[in-house]
Protein backbone atom coordinates (compact mmCIF):
# COMPACT_ATOMS: atom_id res chain seq x y z
CA UNK A 1 0.00 0.00 0.00
CA UNK A 2 0.90 3.75 -0.58
CA UNK A 3 3.00 4.99 2.24
CA UNK A 4 1.98 8.19 3.96
CA UNK A 5 4.63 10.58 2.15
CA UNK A 6 3.86 9.67 -1.07
CA UNK A 7 1.83 13.26 -2.24
CA UNK A 8 4.23 13.28 -4.67
CA UNK A 9 4.21 9.26 -6.24
CA UNK A 10 0.12 9.85 -6.04
CA UNK A 11 0.30 12.98 -7.95
CA UNK A 12 2.21 11.77 -10.50
CA UNK A 13 0.10 8.32 -10.79
CA UNK A 14 -3.45 10.34 -11.09
CA UNK A 15 -1.50 12.47 -13.79
CA UNK A 16 -0.34 9.51 -15.96
CA UNK A 17 -3.37 7.39 -15.50
CA UNK A 18 -5.15 8.10 -18.93
CA UNK A 19 -5.48 7.57 -22.98
CA UNK A 20 -2.73 10.33 -24.54
CA UNK A 21 -3.34 11.33 -28.11
CA UNK A 22 -1.18 13.96 -30.35
CA UNK A 23 -4.11 14.49 -32.57
CA UNK A 24 -3.59 18.33 -32.96
CA UNK A 25 0.02 17.57 -33.65
CA UNK A 26 -0.44 15.53 -36.22
CA UNK A 27 -2.96 16.93 -37.71
CA UNK A 28 -1.31 20.46 -37.63
CA UNK A 29 1.67 18.84 -39.67
CA UNK A 30 0.80 15.16 -41.20
CA UNK A 31 4.13 15.04 -42.84
CA UNK A 32 5.87 15.01 -39.91
CA UNK A 33 3.91 13.39 -37.08
CA UNK A 34 1.40 10.39 -37.19
CA UNK A 35 -1.23 10.12 -34.86
CA UNK A 36 -0.31 8.30 -31.77
CA UNK A 37 -2.21 6.98 -28.65
CA UNK A 38 -0.54 6.62 -25.49
CA UNK A 39 -1.83 4.81 -22.95
CA UNK A 40 -1.01 4.49 -19.47
CA UNK A 41 -3.42 1.83 -17.54
CA UNK A 42 -3.16 1.50 -13.71
CA UNK A 43 -2.64 -2.46 -12.65
CA UNK A 44 -4.42 -4.49 -10.33
CA UNK A 45 -3.49 -2.96 -6.96
CA UNK A 46 -2.10 -6.78 -5.71
CA UNK A 47 0.21 -7.11 -9.25
CA UNK A 48 3.12 -5.36 -7.42
CA UNK A 49 4.01 -3.78 -3.28
CA UNK A 50 2.72 -0.44 -4.94
CA UNK A 51 1.90 1.48 -7.87
CA UNK A 52 1.81 -0.43 -11.20
CA UNK A 53 1.36 0.55 -14.61
CA UNK A 54 0.73 -0.99 -17.85
CA UNK A 55 1.68 1.20 -21.05
CA UNK A 56 1.05 1.00 -24.81
CA UNK A 57 1.87 3.20 -27.66
CA UNK A 58 -0.37 2.75 -30.70
CA UNK A 59 -1.19 4.25 -34.70
CA UNK A 60 -4.50 5.29 -34.55
CA UNK A 61 -5.35 3.67 -37.85
CA UNK A 62 -4.31 -0.01 -36.10
CA UNK A 63 -5.38 0.56 -32.53
CA UNK A 64 -4.85 -3.53 -31.39
CA UNK A 65 -0.87 -3.37 -32.99
CA UNK A 66 0.79 -1.62 -30.61
CA UNK A 67 4.45 -0.88 -31.62
CA UNK A 68 5.69 -0.34 -27.73
CA UNK A 69 4.10 -2.08 -24.50
CA UNK A 70 6.06 -2.36 -21.04
CA UNK A 71 5.32 -2.13 -17.40
CA UNK A 72 6.21 0.05 -14.70
CA UNK A 73 6.49 0.22 -10.78
CA UNK A 74 6.04 3.66 -9.66
CA UNK A 75 9.14 3.91 -6.68
CA UNK A 76 9.37 6.85 -4.77
CA UNK A 77 12.85 7.69 -3.11
CA UNK A 78 12.88 11.31 -1.44
CA UNK A 79 11.88 13.99 -3.58
CA UNK A 80 12.17 12.03 -6.47
CA UNK A 81 10.03 9.16 -8.05
CA UNK A 82 11.69 5.90 -9.91
CA UNK A 83 9.84 4.19 -12.90
CA UNK A 84 11.12 1.07 -12.94
CA UNK A 85 10.36 -0.41 -16.37
CA UNK A 86 9.78 -3.80 -17.21
CA UNK A 87 9.09 -6.09 -20.83
CA UNK A 88 6.37 -8.20 -21.19
CA UNK A 89 7.06 -12.05 -22.36
CA UNK A 90 4.93 -12.63 -25.28
CA UNK A 91 3.77 -9.25 -25.30
CA UNK A 92 1.06 -9.44 -28.45
CA UNK A 93 -1.35 -11.79 -26.04
CA UNK A 94 -1.61 -8.16 -24.13
CA UNK A 95 -2.10 -6.50 -27.17
CA UNK A 96 -5.21 -3.96 -26.57
CA UNK A 97 -4.96 -3.92 -22.54
CA UNK A 98 -4.78 -0.08 -23.10
CA UNK A 99 -7.82 0.31 -23.64
CA UNK A 100 -9.56 -2.69 -22.97
CA UNK A 101 -9.38 -3.55 -19.03
CA UNK A 102 -10.83 -7.18 -19.03
CA UNK A 103 -7.58 -7.82 -21.09
CA UNK A 104 -5.44 -5.96 -18.50
CA UNK A 105 -6.55 -8.56 -15.87
CA UNK A 106 -5.09 -11.39 -17.83
CA UNK A 107 -1.45 -10.03 -17.31
CA UNK A 108 0.46 -11.74 -14.13
CA UNK A 109 4.26 -10.82 -12.68
CA UNK A 110 5.60 -14.42 -13.94
CA UNK A 111 4.59 -12.50 -17.56
CA UNK A 112 7.77 -9.53 -17.45
CA UNK A 113 11.16 -9.18 -17.02
CA UNK A 114 12.95 -6.15 -15.20
CA UNK A 115 14.94 -3.84 -18.24
CA UNK A 116 17.93 -3.12 -15.96
CA UNK A 117 19.35 0.62 -16.57
CA UNK A 118 15.78 1.86 -17.63
CA UNK A 119 14.56 3.16 -15.46
CA UNK A 120 13.17 6.86 -15.58
CA UNK A 121 13.88 9.24 -12.94
CA UNK A 122 11.10 11.75 -12.44
CA UNK A 123 11.15 15.03 -10.06
CA UNK A 124 8.49 17.74 -9.78
CA UNK A 125 8.94 21.44 -10.52
CA UNK A 126 5.81 23.81 -10.14
CA UNK A 127 3.21 22.43 -12.03
CA UNK A 128 5.29 19.95 -14.24
CA UNK A 129 6.81 16.53 -13.59
CA UNK A 130 10.28 16.34 -15.63
CA UNK A 131 11.40 12.47 -16.32
CA UNK A 132 14.97 11.28 -17.44
CA UNK A 133 16.15 7.84 -18.41
CA UNK A 134 19.00 7.04 -15.95
CA UNK A 135 22.18 7.28 -17.00
CA UNK A 136 23.40 6.07 -21.09
CA UNK A 137 23.04 1.80 -20.66
CA UNK A 138 19.76 1.72 -21.56
CA UNK A 139 20.56 -0.35 -24.57
CA UNK A 140 18.27 -0.62 -27.79
CA UNK A 141 19.43 -3.13 -30.89
CA UNK A 142 18.16 -1.12 -34.01
CA UNK A 143 19.21 -0.91 -37.46
CA UNK A 144 22.28 -3.40 -36.69
CA UNK A 145 23.50 -1.05 -34.31
CA UNK A 146 23.60 -1.19 -30.54
CA UNK A 147 21.89 2.10 -28.81
CA UNK A 148 21.56 3.87 -25.98
CA UNK A 149 17.85 5.53 -25.34
CA UNK A 150 17.88 8.94 -24.22
CA UNK A 151 14.56 9.58 -23.32
CA UNK A 152 12.77 12.79 -21.70
CA UNK A 153 9.39 13.54 -20.67
CA UNK A 154 7.22 16.48 -19.63
CA UNK A 155 3.71 15.99 -17.39
CA UNK A 156 1.35 17.79 -16.45
CA UNK A 157 -2.58 17.34 -15.34
CA UNK A 158 -3.07 17.18 -19.31
CA UNK A 159 -0.25 16.85 -21.22
CA UNK A 160 2.32 14.49 -22.10
CA UNK A 161 5.51 15.42 -24.03
CA UNK A 162 8.01 12.87 -25.18
CA UNK A 163 11.13 12.96 -26.80
CA UNK A 164 13.30 9.48 -27.55
CA UNK A 165 16.24 9.18 -29.54
CA UNK A 166 18.75 6.15 -29.76
CA UNK A 167 22.36 6.89 -29.84
CA UNK A 168 25.08 4.57 -31.63
CA UNK A 169 27.40 3.21 -28.65
CA UNK A 170 30.28 4.12 -30.46
CA UNK A 171 29.68 7.07 -32.10
CA UNK A 172 27.03 8.89 -29.89
CA UNK A 173 25.67 9.94 -33.26
CA UNK A 174 21.61 9.40 -33.45
CA UNK A 175 20.57 6.48 -34.88
CA UNK A 176 16.91 6.21 -34.35
CA UNK A 177 14.15 8.73 -32.89
CA UNK A 178 12.69 11.77 -33.75
CA UNK A 179 14.38 14.79 -35.30
CA UNK A 180 11.37 16.93 -35.59
CA UNK A 181 11.32 17.43 -31.66
CA UNK A 182 8.95 16.08 -29.35
CA UNK A 183 5.41 14.63 -29.91
CA UNK A 184 3.23 16.66 -27.17
CA UNK A 185 -0.12 14.77 -26.24
CA UNK A 186 -3.39 15.43 -24.41
CA UNK A 187 -5.17 13.60 -22.67
CA UNK A 188 -8.34 12.47 -23.98
CA UNK A 189 -9.23 9.97 -21.28
CA UNK A 190 -8.83 10.00 -17.42
CA UNK A 191 -7.86 6.31 -15.78
CA UNK A 192 -7.39 7.92 -12.56
CA UNK A 193 -10.35 6.26 -10.77
CA UNK A 194 -8.98 2.54 -11.54
CA UNK A 195 -5.91 3.63 -9.27
CA UNK A 196 -6.13 1.82 -5.59
CA UNK A 197 -6.45 5.33 -3.36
Amino acid sequence: MINNNSDLLITLARWIAGEFSNKKQCFADPKLFAHIHVFFRPLPENFFDGIGFYSEQVYDYNMWTPYRQGVHKFVQQDDKIYVENYSLNDAMLYAGSGHNRSILQTIKPKAIERRYNCSMIFSKKNDTFFGRVEGNKCLIPKKDKLTYLISEVELTEETFVSLDRGMDINTNQQVWGSTEGPLRFEKIQNFADELPF
